[in-house]
């Protein structure tokens, strides 16, 4: 740290650490960019990381896991924030008659695996986690029954009250095929909705589309629910009104039905998977109990998430690594024990468990959104950099050019990652007084 503070070239290494935004780990770059006049093949500016410190230009990470970097990924909540809300009110290309668009608040569970320890409240007051007067013991001789009212940080949350009655199997391949049943969920709905209304699927485009942007979210337990906004628009999208007969309750009509009826197969081991009977749908409204902005920060805040809740890494386990040796809970080392152990199944190589093990087995991404539903994650990241690129043209730190008439030619190279500690604690006070 004493090191980087005294060397000549410290004011500019703090100014690449501030343009990271903070980033834990950045990534380091070499190379050159050329411009070069297309007319008359002359030289017109040139970029090199030879000046900078270190010879390496350092970039944001971009990761979504707020676990390995905090400030990247509060770049994508906000990314995600931004997208959700234009679906809802407009903006970022998006009509703002699209407020009017019936519009609802899904969330879809995951069926049971096995009683665990769970946080119960009730008009403010906490209650019992499992009471039984006549609770049952199981074969393996544990009381499947507890009376503690459980602290919201209690690291029993989501552990099953017997860890050998619990279906860890079962819990990992919900996992693995969720993103295969929420297709068939997409489907079923669309069928549906098209059913409810008189009409084939192939007739129901001409009068209404389905949109929609949803987000995964682990539970304490270690299996995913999805949490989705669903939105009916005209057949031109956003752009167009949906008929007055596509109606909210037509809509969830659709989603009940779609929700109880879709199935997904794990065939090589003959096990059937669909939601668990906790659906929970709500209206979105612009000024009322669940508005645009609640529903947006909620789905823009697990979108930043992944299985470190339930207790596991954020990184890949190798199939060498000691498991008992992790730092990690119980339960998920059983689960991560029974990814690796499926994974081995020829029947089941498509499922990737051992690859997804840190993972508890999902596969899937963690926010998503249907094409019609508002802009792009890309949409909004090529703005912030234009808007960036012209800053730096209005300030004189790049020449302005007409990009009809030049050739850019750029050269680069991977040269690392990351930040020494010395670095580390140098940009956490920078990037402190920064803000």
């Amino acid at each position: 740290m004493i090191h980087r503070l005294n060397q000549p070239d410290y004011h500019r290494w703090a100014s690449q650490i501030k343009r990271t935004g903070g980033c834990r780990q950045p990534i380091h770059l070499r190379g050159k960019v050329e411009h070069y006049d297309q007319a008359t093949g002359h030289l017109l500016h040139r970029y090199s990381t030879t000046t900078e410190p270190n010879g390496v230009l350092r970039v944001p990470c971009k990761t979504r896991r707020a676990t390995r970097c905090p400030a990247c990924a509060e770049v994508y909540r906000a990314d995600t924030y931004q997208l959700v809300r234009a679906g809802l009110i407009g903006g970022k290309g998006v009509p703002e008659t699209v407020s009017s668009h019936p519009c609802l608040f899904v969330t879809l569970t995951a069926p049971s695996f096995g009683t665990v320890h769970v946080r119960r409240e009730k008009t403010g007051k906490v209650l019992p986690c499992h009471a039984r007067r006549d609770a049952q013991t199981c074969p393996h001789g544990q009381v499947m029954s507890c009376t503690e009212r459980h602290s919201a940080d209690d690291p029993r949350l989501g552990e099953p009250l017997c860890p050998d009655c619990y279906d860890y199997d079962g819990s990992v391949l919900f996992n693995a095929i969720s993103p295969e049943l929420w297709r068939r969920f997409t489907l079923a709905l669309r069928r549906r909705f098209a059913r409810l209304n008189g009409l084939t699927v192939k007739a129901l485009r001409e009068h209404v589309s389905i949109a929609f942007a949803k987000v995964a979210e682990y539970q304490r337990r270690g299996v995913v629910h999805f949490h989705a906004v669903i939105r009916l628009d005209g057949p031109d999208g956003p752009d167009s009104p949906p008929p007055a007969w596509a109606t909210a309750d037509a809509l969830e009509q659709a989603v009940q039905h779609a929700a109880a009826a879709v199935t997904a197969e794990v065939k090589p081991l003959n096990r059937t998977f669909q939601w668990g009977t906790q659906l929970d749908v709500r209206r979105i409204t612009m000024n009322g109990d669940l508005t645009e902005q609640a529903v947006a920060a909620y789905i823009a805040k697990y979108a930043t998430k992944a299985a470190e809740c339930v207790g596991t890494l954020d990184r890949r386990i190798q199939p060498l690594d000691n498991l008992d040796a992790l730092p990690i809970r119980d339960h998920a080392r059983h689960l991560i024990a029974a990814c690796m152990r499926l994974g081995e199944h020829p029947g089941l190589a498509d499922l990737r468990l051992t690859h997804w093990a840190h993972m508890l087995g999902f596969r899937g991404h963690f926010s998503t959104k249907s094409r019609h539903y508002s802009t792009t994650l890309g949409a909004l990241r090529a703005a912030r950099e234009e808007h960036m690129r012209t800053e730096q043209v209005t300030t004189g730190r790049l020449p302005l050019f007409d990009e009809d008439t030049v050739l850019v030619v750029a050269h680069w190279q991977y040269a690392g990652q990351g930040l020494s500690l010395g670095d580390a604690i140098l940009a956490a006070a920078i990037e402190g007084g920064y803000r």
